[in-house]
């Protein structure tokens, strides 16, 4: 199905939990409510939406959260995801806490491929970060996954974490600190993608200082020569380059300083069963209450695929970032879905 703008939307971003094993400070900081459960769709309730969606075109679904896996049995989600006619890849996102306690099921369960939220490679700062001292469980699950041969991309908030927290980095005109250069590296041994993902102004990721893509990049492009750019590759968005040498990519999420709305293809289910067309705004479907109403089979599903069309056909033509006065969305990340 298309837009009012003609772009084709096959994406769907489905939210299974608000809940999250880590308090990153720019998401979920502590003392964060949560939603509860009988509010948060089913399983069944998913897969019920994700069916009239694949029937509209939606062919690639991202399950995210919060954090995933810590919603018990999320896995057999995804195989249920896997077997709609339609559905061509489910993948799925996550911090990586629990990544090597459940990779089995994950694979079993079919899914093609593995994101994992990755900010730094300092212990003292992805303590600071997140609020939990569990980096060498994140790296322990994703060196695992990437020895079993499933797609691993590693995804990056673009901010300067060092002037956050009160240690600016030595020089002041240059943003590529030791983060982002340890985190290039992974690229360097692994056949990972690492992407950097332009910070937003939603939620408490209004109060960090995030890094300008085009500045981010051409700093990059100086370090490491030899860096082209590569066809694009995935779901989303992301710009990819290669380094000449390197095993993996690195890639570009540049929402603000790199607009690509003129090429997105995704709408969002939230764990509440709200569907957004655009992070910017509050607007949307609540489908919900079809869900959970007196209709059923047919009559059910008809009305899911025209809550899904009213989503599709009002999804704006761009958003307002550079223009924060616009913004209307005030959930956190966590609540939306990431």
């Amino acid at each position: 199905m298309k837009d009012r703008y003609g772009r084709e939307i096959d994406y769907l971003r489905i939210s299974v939990t608000d809940r999250c094993n880590l308090r990153c400070r720019y998401c979920m900081p502590r003392d964060i409510a949560s939603i509860p459960m009988k509010d948060i769709l089913t399983f069944e309730e998913i897969v019920m939406t994700a069916r009239s969606a694949a029937e509209l075109g939606i062919s690639r679904i991202k399950i995210t959260g919060g954090e995933p896996l810590v919603r018990r049995d999320v896995c057999h989600l995804i195989s249920m995801l896997k077997k709609i006619p339609g559905i061509e890849q489910v993948t799925l996102t996550t911090n990586g806490i629990l990544l090597k306690e459940y990779l089995d099921e994950i694979l079993a369960a079919g899914t093609d491929s593995i994101n994992v939220s990755l900010d730094t490679l300092d212990p003292v700062r992805y303590q600071k970060i997140t609020g939990f001292d569990k980096l060498e469980s994140v790296l322990s699950g994703l060196k695992l996954a990437v020895n079993r041969n499933i797609q691993v991309k590693i995804n990056a908030v673009s901010a300067d974490w060092n002037s956050s927290f009160g240690s600016p980095v030595s020089d002041d005109s240059s943003h590529i600190h030791e983060d982002i250069k340890a985190l290039i590296g992974l690229a360097e041994i692994m056949p990972v993608d690492v992407r950097f993902i332009e910070l937003m102004p939603i939620g408490y990721g209004k109060s960090f200082p995030g890094i300008p893509h085009d500045l981010l990049i051409r700093e990059i492009k100086d370090i490491y020569g030899g860096m082209r750019r590569i066809s694009r590759h995935g779901n989303g968005p992301a710009v990819y380059y290669t380094i000449p040498g390197y095993r993996g990519n690195i890639g570009f999420i540049s929402a603000i300083h790199g607009r690509f709305c003129s090429g997105c293809n995704r709408i969002r289910l939230t764990s509440k069963g709200y569907l957004k067309s655009c992070l910017c705004y509050d607007t949307g479907v609540d489908i919900k209450g079809i869900l959970r109403g007196d209709a059923s089979g047919v009559l059910k599903h008809e009305e899911l695929c025209r809550a899904l069309e009213q989503c599709i056909l009002s999804k704006p033509d761009s958003h307002s970032f550079t223009q924060t006065e616009k913004i209307t969305e005030n959930l956190s990340m966590s609540a939306i879905g990431g």
